[in-house]
């Protein structure tokens, strides 16, 4: 079996490796020298940012283990996190969009430094408090930063199909090999170099630091809604409307809790589902495999969105049909071998999800309150993944892998819906075109 893993390993490299190779003009997009200096500042900031966040996740659970923490315990220490993320994530957002994303970014590099820090200590209270200081960190780093670009993109009069290069180059680079490189260097502080568990959350605010310095020395300050006149509360009842009185909206959080909900569970999922008999297994091989998944999918998203046809809001209707298949696969099937391919598959489907997500984001959430809509968008989100957490062990396997397709399954009829929507103006401005044409008509036919 491990030899299996080796050669899916180095056939996913092999084919990321030919797609970045083989691009051709279409599958660029010519763009401009100041762009690319912004847009490269960025990805720098980005990576950095998720080196940080990456070079913790492998080693929570087992920190929390060496102080002598059951599971119980860990899963409330968890919980408080996602728990966090929800109940502070709206907040911050709002405070994000009316006080600025460049402080917000920087806010959640202080925070995640703090939350790195409380690591140090075996006090099961410090412990919660460091929890609850990353939920609100993760809050803002999956609205803040993309709320900064997308304002500072449009402030700076680049073409709106630039974003969608940037979004497919940041997950490539920090959710791909970022998260790669994160998970060998945290091996090499914890086991080469033996400096114990805690060495990977030193390492993570270092970088969070200098990521932070870089923002602080390069970044401006951009606005959702800067009114004096606007609370927090007027805030959230403006996205709340927003998002009760634009349907495309209100579709495109629906999709991403479903997605985002079926991901996170499965983090949880796969580790029992490739060894049922608790069988030793490479985690952190299978971990670079699902990484380098993602990039071949992100890869694939960027050749898809240099293009004018297909459309996002089309493709993603088969992307979700996709990872709906391959998460059937352990309900189906026992072997494993078929259920990590079918577990790959997912993974680049992801790579596809985040910036296309990002990309139909940009397009469909007003600016003055995005930050905000994005974290309202987060909220069943986490309520979901608190549930699955606390019932983990109460159903069977293959009932949550079941869940988890049925809920993709839903994410593509809803994609398919957001389509059809989205068409609605085009045809209508036809139908008024024709309707003071006439020729128009005539040309039409």
């Amino acid at each position: 079996m491990e030899l299996f893993y080796f050669v899916v390993f180095g056939a996913l490299g092999a084919v990321v490796a030919a797609l970045e190779l083989s691009k051709n003009s279409k599958d660029r997009i010519n763009t401009s020298s100041a762009f690319n200096s912004f847009k490269n500042n960025y990805l720098v900031v980005y990576s950095l940012m998720m080196a940080g966040d990456w070079l913790q996740g492998p080693y929570v659970y087992y920190l929390y283990s060496t102080y002598g923490f059951g599971k119980g315990e860990i899963g409330q220490l968890f919980i408080a996190g996602f728990g966090s993320s929800m109940l502070f994530g709206t907040i911050v957002g709002s405070l994000a969009d009316k006080q600025g994303r460049r402080r917000a970014c920087v806010t959640y590099c202080i925070t995640y430094i703090l939350s790195c820090i409380t690591k140090h200590s075996p006090q099961y209270k410090i412990l919660m408090v460091g929890r609850v200081l990353g939920g609100i960190a993760t809050s803002l780093l999956f609205s803040a930063f993309e709320s900064w670009l997308v304002a500072e993109h449009n402030k700076r009069g680049f073409e709106q199909q630039w974003l969608s290069l940037t979004f497919s180059k940041a997950i490539f680079l920090g959710n791909g090999l970022v998260a790669i490189l994160a998970g060998l260097f945290g091996n090499v502080l914890v086991d080469s170099l033996s400096l114990g568990p805690v060495a990977p959350f030193d390492a993570a605010a270092i970088f969070l630091a200098i990521g932070m310095a870089i923002i602080l020395s390069s970044w401006t300050e951009n606005f959702g809604d800067p009114s004096e006149n606007k609370d927090l509360l007027t805030q959230f009842r403006g996205a709340a409307v927003a998002i009760a009185s634009d349907e495309k909206i209100a579709l495109l959080g629906a999709i991403q809790s479903l997605f985002e909900g079926s991901m996170y569970t499965f983090v949880f999922l796969w580790t029992p589902a490739l060894s049922p008999n608790d069988e030793e297994i490479p985690h952190g091989f299978i971990f670079a495999t699902f990484m380098l998944a993602s990039m071949l999918g992100s890869s694939l998203a960027s050749r898809l969105m240099a293009r004018s046809s297909p459309r996002v809001e089309s493709y993603m209707q088969i992307v979700f049909v996709i990872s709906s298949a391959s998460l059937m696969l352990p309900i189906i099937t026992n072997v494993r071998c078929l259920q990590l391919l079918g577990f790959c598959t997912f993974e680049a489907c992801v790579g596809i999800f985040w910036p296309s997500i990002m990309k139909m984001r940009s397009q469909y959430i007003p600016e003055e309150a995005r930050s905000t809509i994005m974290n309202f968008f987060r909220i069943p989100l986490n309520i979901f993944v608190c549930i699955v957490l606390y019932n983990v062990d109460a159903f069977p396997i293959t009932v949550m892998f079941g869940m988890c397709s049925i809920f993709l399954l839903v994410a593509s009829i809803l994609q398919r819906r957001l389509m059809a929507i989205s068409d609605k103006p085009k045809m209508e401005n036809w139908t008024a075109m024709k309707e003071r044409d006439p020729e128009a008509e005539a040309l039409n036919d």
